[in-house]
Order: structure tokens, then C-alpha cells, then sequence
């Protein structure tokens, strides 16, 4: 979720490099740094902590001579960067831009290298010196290595080399004026200057909005060389890409928002990028999860004898789908509270469990307490968040970081799925450590999981229009109820509270079962009832209780697995999304309900960004 700004052209570079990485800062804010040509080479400032930081050591850069200067044509270089830490500790060393050995290449990326470390492995082998912990750092020393005058293709040799998802943009000393990006999934998006005398690169269009609002966008599997006057695209093959630029015309707030109405449905687009940001390094391989990133020791995970989630909200139901994963691979016994119940309900617990506390934040004030309740006891505490050097990452023992970038909407979407995410990859570990799966069926769920990106983009892209449909078909009614079995349940209730949150509407979600002893004398023919019917072992008792809703006279909304046409046949409306693995289908299977709460809200001329009455941080009791 890093930020990327580059710039070559007639003005000196850094305060347009600074004024674009204020822009998006919100894509991560624990270091940052900028790269710039100066005379006899390239310079690197950079800084730990936001922006400030940065501004004060470029101050104190000035005060040493360090200044951007031009080249023998008049242009200025530089590259900038603001970081979400996923490879690597907070420190000025893993802070971007990185370079080889020599500094004469400079490199910034957001994504993730998957193979990071085979190559760095072999790059050492051939003598290089590292002198970060991050998987960037790689890139640059690939580009030195393949470059030989020419740095698009060295660019294009390193691209080739890398496995993963990511955005590049690279400089050299040897060749000033030029910049070079490529696109892997990640994204980038160029800016072409107002009078042939400048042009810009960046992760989002909100970087450069203050000097151009002229844009191409570069697609994957593409590489572009920028100088102060020329865009050349191609193919990673060589091919030239032909591509009209195109005009934007948004406000500024429209470009906070990257072209979307709101920030909720900007955040519902950006769920896939959260969850590769989230898994694909922790899964540098085919057939494991590495998580020697969180602090929690193989043989600690591998004997830990009971475990206890304690979370608030949205996060609580990440949990109850952590819950099943678990208890699915892993066969621990695992617990599962409401935080603020938690505190104050004189748990048994003390040394030999494990309390995991699930908070976005890090602050929530319910989840910080049980976990200090459960560290006094003897426990040992995990927090899962989302904000590097938030009080739940200083009270817990062990972290496990979701990496789902800032989310500004108060209803939260991308970071409950990063939130699952975590939760499946700590469930597959701890069965690989335990011996509870076979090692196929390991390799099978690793491939599974990181498939899921690409099928979150892929049920957005197929359901959005049967959800506004539906939505204007059932904005007006009165009252929702929400049902679902085993792991469909937490669905439900996830997707309940969105409703609540943004439409003011209430709902309800009940476990379907439990339909019959109480919830079934709400129905009548105005109540629509949501019910998350995607493939799981009881499927075909989920498909009883639906028929059972609709012998009432209720109107019935399936939300089933692709290629399976059962659900169709007892519910009224159905809503298909892909199908993957059964434990994994509630990170497929919440986006129509997100959807839907979003567009009935809209359809009733509401806020969905700021619902009223509520904070994207509960800090008090």
C-alpha cells in the first residue's frame, strides 16, 4: 500500500516530490524518503515517521549543500516514497528508495517481491552487500547488475527476475533526466506535464492533481520511460504501446477518492490489493506460510494448548472466521468473546493459552483491556492490527500486521477482509506446525489463498450490477434479517452491521438454525432475508432453512458458489461469486453484502462514509 511519486523536468524536484507523497500519504505513513539528481550523482534523504519527519531531514539536508540540481539539459530527476512496512522493520534502512552497493541506481516499489529472498541469496553469492532487511532492495541490485547503458533494459531484465505484485520506478546516475516504472498489478499511473517540459509517475493520480490533471495509465506487463518530454510505453516484450492520454476532471476531494463517489466503495475496490498486500510474502512459497515476521516461535505455535480471540465489532466477526479456519486445520481448541464481556467475565485463563486480540486500530480501548487482563494472567497475547505502533502493538507480545492501508470510510470493508486473511494464515500455520493437514492439502490451500485476489476482483467485477438491483428492488423495507450457517454465519452478522452502520435500516443475523425458535415470527411478504448459502459440509441444511423462510411468504436473497444451481432453486434472487475452497468462501461472500448495504444506503440519500453516531476508533469503554 506504499506511495510512489517520480518527476523529471524543468522545476527543481523536490517540493513537487514532497507535495505528491502529502497526497498519498494515506497509503502509508512509517517512513518515507526521496531520491534526487545532484551534481556528480544522486542523493537520498530519508526519514522514519510521516511526513514531518522527512521535511526536517531534507531541511537539514539544505543545510549541508544536498540540493537537487539540474542536468546539462535542465531537467530535474527524483523519486519519492512513503511507506506501509510489510517487508521489514520500521527503521531509515528499510526506508525507500533503496539502492545497489554503489547508489548509482535508485529504486522505489509498493507491492511485494515473493522471491525475494531466493534472489537475494544469490545475489550475495555473486559478492553484493545488503544493507536493508526489505525485499526492494533486491530490485536495485538486479537493475545494476543487468545495466549497461541503457536502464529501461535493465529495468526489463530485473522485471523478468521477480516474482510477485508490484510497482517499480528506478533511476541511474548514468543517465540523468530519464526515470524508468513498471507495472506489476500494482498501480501506476503517469501524468504528462502541461507544456512538453515535465512530466510525472505516481501510484495515484492525487500526487500530481496540483500540476496536471492529463494522464495515462499503465497497464500490466508494462514498462514506461519517462523524460521532462517524452512517454515511451511497451510491453515487457519490447512491443511499443500506443495509448491516449486521457483528462481528468475531479476535484480534489474526487481524487482522494480516485474517482469513486465515496471512500467506502473506493475501499471495497481496494480489498483485493489488501489481501495480496496481507498474504502473498508470507507465502514465499508453494507449500507453506511463513510467519516469522509476528514473533510467535515454531514450537510455541506447535504446543500451545488453547486458544481465546477477543475482539470488538467488525473485528469480532473476523475472529469468529478465524475461529473456524482454526479449529478446521488446526484442531485447537479455540475460544471466542466479545471483548468488552471479556474483562469482566473473570476468565480462566493463564500460562499455556494463547489471547488473540483483533482491533483495526490497535486502540479500541475493550480489546486493549482484555488483553492486558489476559497478559497479567500469564497468557500469551497476540494482537492482529493494522497500524504499526498502535498501544496494541506495545502491550502484546507478538503482532501479526494486516496490511490493508488506511482506511478512511467509518464502516470498515478492506480491513475486516485483511483481518480474515491473517486469521487464515495463522489457521494454516499452526496446522502445518501440528501435523493436522497433509502436506497436498497445504500445498492445495496455499494455492488456494493466493488465488484470492484475483477472485475478489473478479466478484465485484460480477456482481455489482445484480446488487443494484436488488438494492433498488428492497431499499425501502423496514427491516432485514441475515442468515447462515457455520462459517456463513459470521457473514451474516458482518453483513447485517453493515446495514446498520450505513443505512440506518435494522437487521438482524441469526444463525439459520435458529431461525425456528424465535426470529420466524418477524417474516411476513415485505421481509427481505439475505442468506449465505456458498458451499460448505452443510449446505443442504442451509437450503432447508432457506425454503422454510420462503413458505412463510419472505422474500429470499441467496448468496451461493458459482456452479452450484441449488440455491437458485429455493431462493427467490440469487447473487453468485466464485468458487474456492469452502473455509475461504466468507472473503468472497461478504462483498455482495458490503454492496448491498452500500447501495441501499445511497439509494436513501445517506452518508456512507460518516453514518451518523459513529468513529472509526473506539477509544473509550
Amino acid at each position: 500500500m506504499c506511495g510512489i511519486v517520480g518527476y523529471v523536468g524543468a522545476r527543481p524536484c523536490e517540493e513537487i516530490l514532497v507535495a505528491g507523497l502529502e497526497k498519498l500519504e494515506y497509503r502509508g505513513y512509517d517512513s518515507a524518503g526521496v531520491a534526487m539528481m545532484i551534481p556528480g550523482g544522486i542523493e537520498k534523504v530519508r526519514a522514519v515517521g510521516n511526513l514531518a519527519k522527512l521535511k526536517e531531514a531534507l531541511e537539514v539536508a539544505e543545510r549541508q549543500g544536498i540540493v537537487p540540481a539540474p542536468d546539462e539539459n535542465g531537467e530535474y530527476t527524483g523519486i519519492a516514497h512513503t511507506r506501509w512496512a510489510t517487508n521489514g522493520r520500521v527503521t531509515e534502512a528499510n526506508a525507500h528508495p533503496h539502492s545497489d552497493e554503489s547508489g548509482v541506481v535508485q529504486i522505489v516499489l509498493n507491492g511485494i517481491v515473493e522471491n525475494h529472498l531466493d534472489l537475494r541469496h544469490q545475489l550475495q553469492d555473486e559478492g553484493c552487500t545488503f544493507t536493508s532487511e526489505t525485499d526492494a532492495e533486491v530490485v536495485a541490485h538486479l537493475i545494476h547488475r543487468h545495466f549497461e547503458g541503457d536502464l529501461t533494459e535493465a529495468v526489463r531484465a530485473a522485471y523478468g527476475e521477480l516474482r510477485g505484485h508490484y510497482a517499480i520506478v528506478a533511476m541511474h546516475a548514468a543517465t540523468p533526466g530519464v526515470i524508468v516504472g513498471a507495472r506489476k498489478e500494482c498501480p501506476l499511473i503517469i501524468g504528462i506535464g502541461k507544456d512538453g517540459t515535465e512530466n510525472f509517475l505516481a501510484s495515484a493520480i492525487p500526487a500530481f492533481m496540483a500540476q496536471t490533471r492529463r494522464v495515462l495509465t499503465i497497464e500490466n506487463g508494462e514498462i514506461v520511460t519517462l523524460t521532462g518530454h517524452d512517454v515511451r510505453i511497451e510491453t515487457i516484450a519490447g512491443e511499443p504501446v500506443d495509448r491516449e492520454s486521457e483528462l481528468v476532471d475531479w476535484d480534489e476531494e474526487e481524487a482522494e477518492k480516485a474517482g469513486y463517489d465515496t471512500f467506502m466503495m473506493k475501499e471495497i475496490h481496494e480489498q483485493p490489493e489488501a489481501i495480496a498486500e496481507t498474504i502473498l510474502d508470507r507465502m514465499p512459497h508453494d507449500d507453506g506460510v511463513d510467519l516469522s515476521d509476528v514473533g510467535l516461535s515454531d514450537e510455541y505455535l506447535a504446543n500451545v494448548e488453547r486458544i481465546t480471540i477477543v475482539a470488538c465489532g467488525t473485528s469480532y466477526h473476523a475472529g469468529l472466521i478465524g475461529r473456524y479456519a482454526i479449529g478446521e486445520w488446526a484442531r485447537v481448541p479455540v475460544g471466542m468473546d466479545i471483548a468488552s464481556e471479556f474483562r469482566y467475565s473473570n476468565p480462566v485463563i493463564g500460562p499455556g493459552d494463547l489471547i488473540i486480540g483483533i482491533t483495526q486500530s490497535g486502540e479500541t480501548a475493550d480489546t486493549l483491556a482484555a488483553m492486558r487482563l489476559a497478559k497479567e494472567a500469564g497468557a500469551t497475547v497476540l494482537a492482529v492490527t493494522n497500524i504499526m505502533g498502535s498501544q496494541a502493538t506495545r502491550d502484546a507480545d507478538a503482532v501479526l500486521y494486516t496490511r490493508a492501508g488506511l482506511e478512511i470510510g467509518v464502516a470498515a470493508t478492506k480491513t475486516f477482509v485483511a483481518q480474515v486473511a491473517a486469521m487464515y494464515l495463522l489457521a494454516l500455520r499452526l496446522a502445518e506446525l501440528r501435523g493436522t493437514l497433509s502436506h497436498e492439502r497445504v500445498v492445495e490451500l496455499v494455492a488456494e489463498i493466493k488465488a484470492i485476489p484475483d477472485k475478489m476482483e473478479e466478484t465485484i467485477e460480477k456482481v455489482s450490477e445484480a446488487v443494484v438491483e436488488i438494492s433498488g428492488r428492497h431499499y425501502d423495507q423496514s427491516f432485514f434479517l441475515f442468515l447462515g450457517r457455520h462459517i456463513g454465519l459470521p457473514v451474516c452478522l458482518e453483513g447485517a452491521l453493515k446495514l446498520k452502520e450505513v443505512s440506518y435500516i435494522p437487521s438482524d443475523a441469526y444463525a439459520a438454525g435458529e431461525m425456528k425458535h424465535g426470529p420466524i415470527a418477524l417474516l411476513d411478504e415485505t421481509t427481505p432475508v439475505v442468506c449465505v448459502a456458498t458451499d460448505s459440509p452443510i449446505l443442504d441444511k442451509m437450503l432447508s432453512n432457506i425454503e422454510e423462510v420462503r413458505a412463510r411468504g419472505a422474500q429470499t436473497i441467496g448468496v451461493a458458489t458459482e456452479g452450484n444451481p441449488r440455491v437458485g432453486e429455493v431462493a427467490e434472487e440469487t447473487i453468485y461469486v466464485p468458487r474456492t475452497d469452502w473455509v475461504l468462501q466468507p472473503l468472497l461472500a461478504i462483498i455482495p453484502l458490503q454492496l448491498l448495504a452500500y447501495h441501499v444506503a445511497r439509494l436513501n440519500g445517506l452518508n456512507v462514509d460518516q453514518p451518523r453516531n459513529l468513529a472509526k476508533t473506539v477509544t473509550v469503554e
